[in-house]
């Protein structure tokens, strides 16, 4: 079956101060009516359902997620005790998924996300889901550039594995983190290159045994805490799992390092928002390049964001 897997622990300082402790941006309407967080669990409920859908995020949000996404169930939220980046949270809940379903296939997703139309996005997850399932690789979704952007990383392609149902699947090159501007723009021009979405979707038998090859001291330490799941020492061993492991990203620590990664080409509108600056892609701007999200009125700005 397939899991939803939602990374939802950052803060959002970059928002400020919008975006507080005590309301961070995955739980702010920055783009609609729903929240951030909202709109990514939507996006995937017509192929995933709610009870195989698992946030991850920190402690102290927990209860704020509980509060404001009402079918969410607190089993369905893995608290983090601190931030450890993404390759220990995704570690975390393929040892929980495993635990309930060792054929089990995660699709993780960020609750930042914007992404258009959300019908291509289950297009490429089921794609995705299907050569995870049937074969041993880990795959990433990769976005078609629409500028030379210096704040993505970067997915160089190889040749073609296969494509399923349309949708072209490639073997990857090599992962370039956040480039400098004349990088991005060869990269951009140069069309070989994909946005490297932190979208990914593999088995978790799969990113499991990835992890234990690139990351040993991580899965040693994932080991030892699986075998706590569901006992009453679960929290304290936890927080044993995470004192006992370095930050790192899943990139860093696993895609650049194995040998068994595919990308897909992911033809969707998709954008990070992680700053003001997002906004203004995607919101309507008055003569004098202002975007105004409610019911402000400004005199004499120019190229000014107001919420």
């Amino acid at each position: 079956m397939i899991y939803g897997v939602i990374l939802a622990g950052g803060r959002g300082e970059r928002f400020w101060p919008l975006s507080r402790m005590q309301r961070p941006k995955q739980l702010l309407k920055l783009i609609s009516e729903k929240t951030m967080l909202q709109e990514t669990i939507d996006r995937v409920l017509p192929l995933i359902p709610m009870e195989r859908i698992v946030v991850v995020t920190s402690e102290d949000m927990t209860p704020l997620i509980l509060n404001e996404i009402k079918s969410m169930k607190a089993e369905n939220i893995l608290a983090e005790p601190f931030g450890r980046d993404t390759c220990l949270a995704i570690g975390l809940a393929a040892e929980h998924i495993k635990k309930a379903d060792p054929d089990g296939v995660m699709v993780v997703l960020s609750a930042d996300h914007i992404i258009k139309p959300p019908e291509k996005l289950l297009d490429i997850i089921k794609v995705g889901a299907q050569v995870a399932a049937d074969e041993d690789k880990l795959i990433t979704i990769g976005i078609n550039p629409t500028r030379p952007e210096t704040a993505y990383g970067y997915i160089k392609l190889a040749e073609m594995y296969k494509a399923f149902e349309g949708i072209p699947v490639y073997e990857v090159d090599s992962f370039t983190e956040k480039p400098k501007t004349a990088v991005a723009q060869q990269y951009y021009y140069g069309r070989k290159h994909l946005w490297n979405s932190g979208m990914f979707i593999w088995s978790v038998s799969s990113v499991l045994t990835a992890i234990n090859q690139c990351q040993p001291n991580m899965a040693s330490q994932l080991d030892e805490y699986a075998v706590k799941i569901g006992t009453d020492e679960e929290t304290v061993a936890r927080r044993e799992l995470y004192e006992g492991c370095n930050p790192i990203s899943i990139d860093f620590a696993v895609l650049e390092n194995a040998e068994n990664v595919l990308a897909i080409r992911g033809d969707i509108v998709w954008d990070d928002v992680g700053s003001w600056n997002a906004l203004e892609r995607y919101k309507s701007k008055d003569i004098n390049n202002n975007v105004v999200i409610g019911g402000a009125i400004i005199a004499d700005s120019f190229e000014t964001t107001v919420y």
